[in-house]
Parts: C-alpha cells; sequence; structure tokens
C-alpha cells in the first residue's frame, strides 16, 4: 500500500514579487521576474516551487529536481544560474527552475504513482508557456517525456516548441546523462585551461570527484583517459579517498548498485561514512569537482580546501565571497558553474530546435545528432573560458566569477546565438 496521497490536481500559484524600488541596484537587467508556489488545491499544501528569473533573451529553461529538503530560496538562486548560463553559451533562452518536494521514496521510482504526480505537474506547467523545463536532479528523460506528450495532446500537434526538453533519444530527444554532455563540458573546460595555464599538466594530476554520479563518473573516466589520477570520490553513501589512485572503472560498475560506493572491492587509505561526506573535499589533490548538491564549499571549510582548481560540477558549490577568497587568499583558480557544466542545456537547445526547424534538424542529422552537439558544447565552453581566462590575465583583482558575469551580462543585452 502506497505511503503517499497524491494530489488531484497540483496548480502554480504566483508568489508576490519583492519590490526593488527602494534597492540600490546595479544590474537592473537582473531582477528576477515572477515565482510560483505548486500547491494541491484541494488542501493548499505545498509541492514545490517555480522560479523564472530572467527571459530578455527567450523562455526560461531549467530543469526540475525533486529532492526532499527543498526551499523556494534553492530554486530561484539555481534559475539565476540558469540565466547566465544561458546568455553565456548564446542560448536563445532565458533562466528558471523547478522542485518538486520528494513526499515518498516511492516517487524516485518509474513506477504508476510517480507517473500520475508527474502527469499532474505537467497539467500544472502547461499554463506557463514562459517555462521550459528539463531533467535535474531526482527526475529523468522519461519524465520529461511524460511532460512532452502531456503538451503534445493539449496542442494537437506533435511539432511544437512546448514540453521540455532532454527527452529519450528513441523519442526524439537528446539524453543528456546518457551522452554524458555535462561532463564533456567539464572536461572541455578543464582541457581549455590547460592550454592556457602551463602550469597545469592533466597527466600529472590528481583529482577528487564530490558526487560520483551521472555527472561526477563520467567527467572521472575523461580525466584517467587523458592521464589523470582519482585519488579521491563519494556518493550518498560513503567517501573513499586512495592518495595512490582508484580505480576508475570499478566504481563506475558499482555506482548505480544498492549501497553504491560501499561495494569498492579494492583497497583504500580512508572511508568515511555518510555523515563526514564533506571531510572529502579537505583531502590532498590538484583538482577538486563538487558534483553534488549546492554549497559544498563555505567559509566552514574554505580554509581547508586543499588544491590548485575547483571544477563546478555542481550548480553553486560555492559563492562569490568564497571564492574571492580562495583565489586572493590561497591561490585556488575556481571554474565557475554557469560556464563550465553548461553541457546540458547546450544539448537541450540543440534537440528543441531540431524539433521545430527541419532544414537545422537536417544539417544536425548529417553530421550526427550527438557528435554535433558534442562539438558545439566543446566549442562554446572553450571558448568562453579562453575568453575569461585572458580578461583575468587583464584585470588582476577579478576571480573567475566576476569576468564570467561581465561576459553573461554583455551577451545578455545581445541576440546572438550559436546554435
Amino acid at each position: 500500500m502506497s505511503d503517499v496521497k497524491l494530489p488531484k490536481s497540483l496548480k502554480a500559484v504566483l508568489l508576490p514579487g519583492i519590490s526593488q524600488e527602494d534597492r540600490f541596484l546595479s544590474t537592473r537587467d537582473l531582477i528576477a521576474e515572477t515565482s510560483y508556489r505548486i500547491v494541491d488545491p484541494d488542501s493548499n499544501s505545498i509541492w514545490g516551487y517555480i522560479a523564472i528569473d530572467n527571459t530578455q533573451r527567450g523562455p526560461g529553461l531549467g530543469g526540475i529536481r525533486m529532492v526532499q529538503d527543498l526551499s523556494l530560496n534553492e530554486i530561484s538562486r539555481l534559475a539565476r544560474v540558469m540565466t547566465v548560463k544561458n546568455s553565456s553559451a548564446c542560448l536563445p533562452y532565458g533562466g528558471a527552475k523547478a522542485g518538486i518536494t520528494l513526499k515518498s521514496f516511492e516517487l524516485t521510482d518509474n513506477s504508476a504513482i510517480r507517473e500520475e504526480l508527474i502527469e499532474n505537474l505537467a497539467d500544472c506547467l502547461f499554463e506557463l508557456s514562459a517555462y521550459v523545463p528539463a531533467p535535474d536532479m531526482g527526475t529523468n528523460e522519461n519524465d520529461i517525456q511524460i511532460i512532452y506528450n502531456n503538451h503534445t495532446r493539449k496542442l494537437g500537434t506533435q511539432k511544437h516548441s512546448r514540453g521540455g526538453a532532454g527527452r529519450p533519444v528513441e523519442k526524439g530527444g537528446i539524453p543528456i546523462d546518457d551522452w554524458e554532455l555535462t561532463a564533456h563540458g567539464l572536461f572541455s573546460a578543464i582541457k581549455a585551461l590547460e592550454s592556457r595555464d602551463e602550469t597545469l599538466d592533466l597527466s600529472r594530476t590528481k583529482f577528487i570527484v564530490q558526487g560520483f554520479g551521472n555527472v561526477g563518473a563520467p567527467t572521472a573516466l575523461k580525466l584517467q583517459e587523458s592521464g589523470a589520477t582519482l585519488v579521491g570520490a563519494s556518493d550518498i553513501n560513503i567517501a573513499l579517498w586512495n592518495p595512490n589512485g582508484l580505480d576508475v572503472q570499478a566504481l563506475d560498475k558499482i555506482r548505480r548498485n544498492p549501497g553504491g560506493l560501499n561495494n569498492y572491492p579494492f583497497e583504500v587509505n580512508r572511508k568515511f561514512s555518510s555523515d563526514k561526506l564533506d571531510w572529502l573535499l579537505e583531502a590532498p589533490c590538484d583538482i577538486l569537482i563538487p558534483s553534488a548538491r549546492p554549497d559544498a564549499i563555505t567559509a566552514r571549510n574554505m580554509d581547508r580546501i586543499q588544491c590548485r582548481y575547483v571544477l563546478q560540477g555542481a550548480n553553486t558549490p560555492s559563492s562569490k565571497p568564497v571564492e574571492y577568497y580562495l583565489h586572493h587568499r590561497r591561490n585556488i583558480l575556481s571554474l565557475t558553474d554557469f560556464i563550465v557544466n553548461a553541457g546540458g542545456v547546450i544539448g537541450c537547445a540543440v534537440e528543441r530546435k531540431i524539433s521545430i526547424d527541419d532544414s537545422y534538424a537536417e544539417k544536425v542529422k548529417r553530421m550526427g545528432i550527438r557528435t554535433y552537439a558534442e562539438k558545439l558544447i566543446n566549442n562554446t565552453i572553450s571558448k568562453n573560458v579562453c575568453e575569461i581566462y585572458a580578461r583575468m590575465r587583464k584585470n588582476s583583482n577579478n576571480i573567475f566569477r566576476d569576468s564570467a558575469w561581465e561576459l553573461a551580462l554583455e551577451r545578455l543585452k545581445t541576440q546572438e546565438v550559436w546554435l
């Protein structure tokens, strides 16, 4: 018997905006537009939030996450990240984000009860034409397909630009996780930095991955192929550290099994239990890759971080003040999330254009959809990293995020598109 009672329907209730009249704002282009509470209209119970941050370049594109602990503040912060991520990558989209509270672990499976919840969410999202959903933490390509099918029925046509992106490949989508597009972008970023920073040599580099999942695992495999050594890895169960190296292939094989990295068959130097996972962030390495939840590096641990580079696989794993401290006091360069982990959203943009533009679809299919997407991701992220690095060299006070932010705001005012 199910331990969760699903609502008969879900409704997006507009939340009052915060007045900006008395604020001293230096960037009026980035005032959040609208936010919503997702509620059960029968009981008024809250099931989640939607934040549409900015639509200057187009509708707000951003993922739906399904997690236990969810707040409007987190969703709003992530929506802002999507605004500058899409702008920096010259995509015809603004920024948005949605979140559903995981009220039962029954909803983690692709079960009938989950499908019913996603169907209700699809009805809710259909009313918000300014939001384009995609997969995120806790959701997947099948969820987006349910939303897409829902909108197809309502619109009465298979050819439309509603219903999201990141659908299964057999349905005409681009599977972001299966094709490892976010990891492809992260690897492109660190390779671009290697071409500009003579002190970085991946073949002699040790790295740590916090969050050995759909982003962290393929990133580790790509780095290992370049000669780098994985010395630390964690999931929700355990953190492992071995200064002589971990077997990336073995970790990748077990990460989806019950218990995850607990099943690692080889010897390690140290293990940290689920309540001490953050300790791995403090282990010595050259490249630290936080690929889990926001705020992994904060004022609590920034003095104990022992790396040369932070490659931000997760969204908002640290804040601007923390990155200033790391750069100017610790000589640690942190490569900002909205630049380096844009691979997934670039793939979503390609999928959506294929679905509505026949001539573009023909061009992409001639090259091969995956090949085209990977090439676009590599070119976009590499170009941005090199541009930002050059700007930092001209202004030594700037951290990576400063120059990235400047770039994003410049492109927010243009309609330049790189698809």
